[in-house]
């Protein structure tokens, strides 16, 4: 008795009138302050799949299969958290904590504080393996419990398309912030021939970070939990956490069932792995097949920063073209890049360095595309997912994204890892943390054995590639756009009013199934429970 009268108590408190359940007009200012966390969400994924490899191999002191093992077991475990942070989030109002603080922005609050004390470690050099491993992994955690709730906040705080695009667009504006920097910092450190340029950076980093999760953390809010959607909450049995993993583990497998989404996944695993292929790549191509210097290779992957501009642009076309245009032009760009990329390789003009700053401005306008779209179609996914279950299960599908790019992620780099070490590679001495080799001071590298050199150009062109191409096939047949999602959202609208699934026109339908891959008759199930419910006598 005592333990219900508890939960009635705690069930009865009212927060909706907190300032994490208050919608306010999305503005420049407040989609900001939503984005600007993915200075760290940007910036941390091309630190996993365009840095992260170089500095255990040459600073560090592991091999590069080493090295790529750790970020291929990090992410795997964290692939596995990341799927339980999401349904955790998703039910986390269940909870006093969940309530007071917001069920995704307590997972905010908590993040930055982690993020300014572990980030840093990461970036003393010369600690080995096993540091290496433990760190890689604690980073990648804080990471997930902060970004999966992040991600699901567009899809909380409006159903608005243009809204939504605008909280997106912003966020990729801070993404292709972030790139820049994680590559500018250490570049323009190391410039001076401070032995410690990554540390410095990385601790610089942390702060940022940190920053722009507290910033979030005050600027937005989440959906307002109703009394009627709280008591649905409080009445859901609580599980066990093998109950919790089965539980999740069937409701992945349930967003399969969505064709859009399926769709969405294999565009956005095959892209983003083709990107941080090449990105972990570059500098051992700049480093080891072009003979330039580990600065110039920093500094082509810091000319990322070409994607603010086409970050603003993308937003407009997303809403005037939709997500296929953009697409098909990122894509385009990206293949005739690695194309140039390998006839630099193997022909060694005079002006190479000239044309490989060309190449890589063409292939950041090409990234940045490639890095905007999938992000600014995911906020509609979950809208598809609730007319196929009348449940809000943007989490889910958020972890299941993550899990899917942590896991091909993991694999892309132990592949790079592999291939290299296959080919011969010698990693560099370390003195202080800088690569040295015999009779060499100052930023150098040890000499290869041959064949290294070009290993480490067919695995930084031909591995992305063949991923593009699959990328850009699928996208072709993805139709979810403005014109697919307000023919959505009316449907929705009609059947949340009483409209009969019967009454629902011909080219509706149609397009329905097409976007679903689900028969109409099989969509929103929330018409069958209430006419089941309907049938059931009240007790006397």
């Amino acid at each position: 008795m005592h333990t219900d009268a508890t939960a009635s108590k705690r069930s009865e408190r009212d927060y909706s009138g907190a300032r994490v359940y208050t919608a306010r007009p999305i503005t420049i200012v407040r989609s900001m302050g939503y984005g600007v966390v993915d200075l760290m969400g940007g910036g941390w994924n091309t630190i996993v799949g365009g840095l992260m490899l170089f500095f255990f191999t040459n600073y560090g002191g592991v091999s590069a299969l080493q090295g790529a093992s750790i970020l291929f077991i990090a992410r795997i475990v964290d692939a596995v958290v990341s799927v339980l942070v999401g349904p955790l989030t998703d039910n986390f109002f269940r909870t006093r904590l969940g309530r007071r603080f917001g069920r995704r922005h307590f997972f905010l609050m908590i993040g930055a504080p982690l993020v300014l004390l572990v980030f840093p470690l990461l970036w003393i050099a010369g600690q080995g393996y096993w540091y290496y491993l433990v760190v890689y992994l604690a980073v990648e955690v804080i990471m997930a419990i902060i970004l999966i709730p992040w991600e699901t906040l567009p899809s909380e705080m409006t159903e608005n398309y243009t809204d939504r695009t605008k909280l997106s667009a912003t966020r990729m504006f801070f993404s292709a912030c972030g790139t820049f920097l994680v590559f500018a910092l250490p570049a323009a450190i190391q410039a001076t021939g401070d032995p410690h340029a990554y540390l410095i950076a990385g601790t610089a980093l942390s702060v940022l970070f940190a920053l722009g999760v507290a910033i979030a953390y005050f600027t937005t809010w989440e959906r307002k939990i109703t009394p009627e959607y709280l008591a649905q909450l409080e009445a859901q049995p609580r599980q066990s956490l093998w109950l919790t993993l089965k539980t999740t583990v069937i409701q992945a497998g349930s967003t399969f069932r969505n064709r859009a989404f399926v769709k969405h996944l294999v565009i956005y695993l095959s892209s983003f792995t083709a990107k941080d292929v090449f990105s972990s790549a570059l500098t051992f191509f700049v480093v080891y097949s072009i003979a330039s210097s580990e600065t110039f290779g920093l500094t082509l992957q810091a000319l990322g920063i070409v994607g603010l501009p086409v970050t603003i642009i993308a937003g407009f076309l997303m809403v005037a073209r939709g997500p296929r245009f953009l697409y098909a032009t990122s894509y385009t760009l990206i293949t005739a890049t690695l194309l140039s990329l390998g006839a630099i390789y193997v022909f060694q003009p005079q002006s190479t360095i000239v044309l490989l700053i060309i190449v890589g401005v063409a292939y950041q306008i090409g990234r940045a595309l490639l890095e905007f779209t999938p992000w600014n179609v995911y906020p509609f996914i979950p809208d598809v997912d609730y007319l196929m279950t009348g449940e809000h299960r943007a989490g889910i599908y958020a972890a299941v994204m993550t899990f899917g790019r942590k896991s091909t992620g993991a694999i892309g780099s132990l592949i790079v890892g592999g291939l290299i070490d296959a080919s011969g590679f010698m990693k560099p001495g370390t003195s202080g943390g800088v690569p040295v080799d015999a009779g060499c001071t100052g930023e150098c590298v040890l000499v290869q054995p041959a064949g290294v050199s070009g290993a480490i150009a067919a695995v930084t062109i031909f591995a992305p590639l063949i991923l593009i191409i699959i990328a850009f096939v699928v996208s072709r047949r993805f139709h979810l756009d403005k014109q697919a999602h307000s023919v959505l959202l009316a449907e929705i609208g009609r059947l949340e009013a009483g409209g009969a699934k019967a009454d629902v026109d011909l080219q509706t339908r149609t397009r329905l199934e097409k976007l679903t891959g689900q028969p109409y008759e099989k969509l929103w199930p929330l018409e069958e429970v209430k006419r089941e419910g309907a049938k059931i006598e009240p007790s006397e």
